[in-house]
């Protein structure tokens, strides 16, 4: 199958996407780091500090992995990817006093820290995800503790082994 895992940094996609894929066997792909390992990008935002992603570039490079199925894929945001490529979308949300205390603790600051926690109050990325995908596929799971990470991990767990026994 394959996955994605959408959500405002620092609500946990890398370390459900990382377990995921390891527990079921998949791929993983960290599109943040596939942007840094081939320089996807077109330029730098000044005020966050940050490149822009050239989304384009993103989607010419996994075309083939995603063609191939069995990826985990992890990027805050998901209205760029093609709507064929996925299978289930997971939108991780955290309370935010988790949130901002895990955002301070990578240095965010400011207008970038601001941003963050009101996306994730205004529910921006699952929002997204609800417009970008079929509804029905498009879930929310809490990621505000370790237990809430392995709960999400097993109901993940039974969505692919479900999957996997209807398309196999």
């Amino acid at each position: 199958p394959l996955v994605l895992s959408p959500g405002t940094p620092g609500v946990g996609k890398t370390t459900l996407g990382k377990e995921l894929a390891s527990r079921a066997g998949l791929s993983y792909v960290s599109v943040g780091d596939l942007a840094k390992e081939g320089e996807l990008y077109e330029g730098f935002d000044e005020e966050y500090d940050c490149p822009i992603l050239d989304e384009d570039r993103v989607i010419d490079e996994l075309e083939d992995r995603m063609r191939e199925g069995g990826v985990v894929v992890d990027y805050h945001g998901c209205d760029f990817f093609p709507e064929r490529w996925f299978h289930i979308v997971f939108v991780l949300r955290t309370e935010n006093s988790v949130l901002y205390d895990r955002l301070q603790s990578r240095g965010y600051t400011g207008k970038k820290l601001q941003d963050n926690i009101q996306c994730e109050i205004f529910q921006t990325l699952y929002e997204e995800a609800v417009l970008s995908y079929k509804k029905e596929i498009v879930h929310q799971l809490p990621s505000n503790t370790p237990e809430d990470l392995e709960r999400n991990l097993d109901q993940i767990m039974q969505w692919i082994e479900q999957w996997m026994k209807d398309n196999n």
